[in-house]
């Protein structure tokens, strides 16, 4: 089975905020402050015709699952961030998460024809640091003291993978997650 990413309606985004305020997602966001109905609409209304990001939901055996996100597309860079999390109640392991980057970046190199896809990780949650690396992504900077969380300050990753690196790795790693 494979994952679906649909893009982010209004009619999702209460879900969203559930997700967003539970405790298993926000120890992995910069911001730990509770969202309300209110600002989440507000959230919505901007990012909802920027063109300068992608949000979706992603779909796992008819179910939704989470979160994906690419923002700060810059076709003078060539690059954009991205990110994603999976809400409350769902089973970690099994590739999903695997199945969520490989979408990604292909939709970053192939329908975006971007040269470099990043994003930022907590040094704490080196699960998902890993996972990057598995597909190809390079260490590319340490930002001391990054984000505040449960008032101590954290450090964070800043991960890269460029379009020519994962062109050499797609293959391979289609073949780990499908088992094709």
């Amino acid at each position: 089975m494979d994952i679906v990413l649909t893009p982010l309606l209004k009619a999702d985004i209460e879900l969203v905020r559930i997700w967003r305020n539970s405790p298993e997602v926000a120890q992995y966001m910069y911001t730990e402050n509770e969202i309300t109905a209110e600002q989440q609409e507000t959230w919505f209304n901007r990012i909802k015709d920027d063109e300068s990001c992608r949000y979706w939901i992603i779909e796992y055996d008819d179910k939704k699952i989470g979160l994906a996100s690419i923002t700060g597309i810059s076709k003078t860079l060539g690059s954009c961030y991205w990110a994603f999390y999976l809400g409350t109640d769902v089973p970690r392991g099994g590739g999903i998460g695997s199945k969520i980057e490989f979408n990604i970046l292909e939709y970053a190199f192939n329908e975006l024809k971007l040269n470099k896809l990043r994003c930022e990780v907590m040094i704490f949650n080196d699960k998902v640091i890993s996972m990057h690396e598995k597909f190809g992504f390079r260490r590319e900077a340490y930002y001391r003291q990054h984000v505040k969380k449960n008032e101590k300050w954290v450090d964070t990753v800043g991960l890269a993978i460029l379009s020519e690196e994962w062109n050499k790795q797609k293959e391979f790693m289609q073949k780990i997650i499908y088992r094709t």
